[in-house]
């Protein structure tokens, strides 16, 4: 089990999906884990809360502290660094860029192309996002650089290479790998690490609305992915992307993937690291992902296919979505 006891962590948008589950990885290998989100309690509207994530990372075995935080807002984020800084004594090790505000909006613009999308689309997917990940890791730095120890993750996604949800979406992703890549020029030469985190197709509460409502087969509205669906779609659940976060910030040789794009299928493969189905997804460049994508007869044979990764080339091809598409 890895041990990150002691260790203090960051991850923004935690009240729900992706950045649940990492907080929920971080906290099973025994970290300080601060959480940040709009919504501190649960009401009857709401898809997840602080306290919901808090209480998921105190179960899991980590120390939570959750803390109110509008991404969207510089002096929020300003007073939240102030505060790690005061009730840590200026130590942080992790942190976790995911804050997204975009779900939303990609939902309605699905299917449009860009110049039918109001100008503020771009905002929407960019600022509580690109732009708060770049604010945050400012602040995380001047935390990590005196120290000369740190890493920060940037959530991103194969959209940056291979065409998706959008011109917005994929420039923003795009520029989510380079930020981090460019971070860790700056950073290497102080022992702390950047680099960007792409998951596979997560299964989490948004995106499964969002895949039933485009009447994907198997899921339906509030529910979980049927075994089909995962199979068929190689569905992650966030858990595995924190189980490999967490695997990344204690292994002590980290630097040299500074500035790297690191799959988490692939983290997985590389630290024996296993979902909460107790099953390992295969790479989205893996043969084993991309042949029954392009061949859906092979679907049911996936399980004989290597599973080796292929160039990057190959997610030019947009198995799931294309230029073309």
């Amino acid at each position: 089990m890895t041990s990150l006891n002691g260790q203090v962590a960051l991850v923004t948008g935690a009240t729900r999906g992706l950045g649940k589950g990492i907080a929920t990885g971080l906290a099973e290998a025994g970290a300080t884990v601060y959480l940040t989100g709009r919504t501190l309690t649960a009401t009857a509207d709401s898809v997840g809360s602080l306290e919901e994530t808090a209480a998921a990372v105190t179960q899991a075995g980590g120390v939570a502290r959750p803390v109110q935080v509008d991404h969207g807002d510089d002096q929020q984020v300003r007073s939240l660094f102030e505060r790690i800084a005061t009730e840590q004594q200026g130590r942080l090790d992790l942190l976790v860029n995911n804050a997204y505000a975009g779900v939303s909006a990609l939902k309605a613009a699905y299917g449009k192309p860009f110049w039918e999308s109001e100008p503020d689309f771009w905002d929407a997917c960019n600022h509580v996002g690109l732009r708060s990940h770049y604010l945050a890791s400012v602040y995380a730095a001047r935390l990590m650089v005196p120290r000369r120890r740190g890493l920060i993750c940037t959530l991103s996604s194969w959209g940056g290479l291979s065409y998706i949800f959008g011109v917005p979406y994929g420039v923003g992703k795009a520029a989510c790998d380079r930020m981090a890549a460019d971070m860790a020029v700056e950073l290497k030469p102080h022992q702390v690490t950047s680099l960007s985190i792409w998951p596979g197709i997560v299964g989490t509460e948004l995106m499964t609305k969002f895949a039933a409502d485009l009447g994907l087969d198997g899921i339906t509205v509030g529910g979980a992915p049927t075994d089909s669906i995962k199979a068929r779609y190689n569905w992650e659940t966030p858990l595995l992307t924190g189980r490999a976060i967490a695997a990344l910030a204690a292994d002590a040789q980290v630097l040299r993937r500074a500035g790297q794009v690191q799959i988490v299928a692939e983290l997985a493969k590389t630290y024996g690291l296993v979902d909460a189905d107790g099953n390992r997804p295969a790479s989205l460049r893996s043969l084993r992902f991309v042949l029954p994508s392009v061949v859906p007869g092979l679907q049911s044979y996936a399980g004989w296919v290597p599973d080796v990764e292929l160039p990057w080339p190959v997610l030019l091809l947009g198995p799931l979505g294309s230029p073309k598409a």
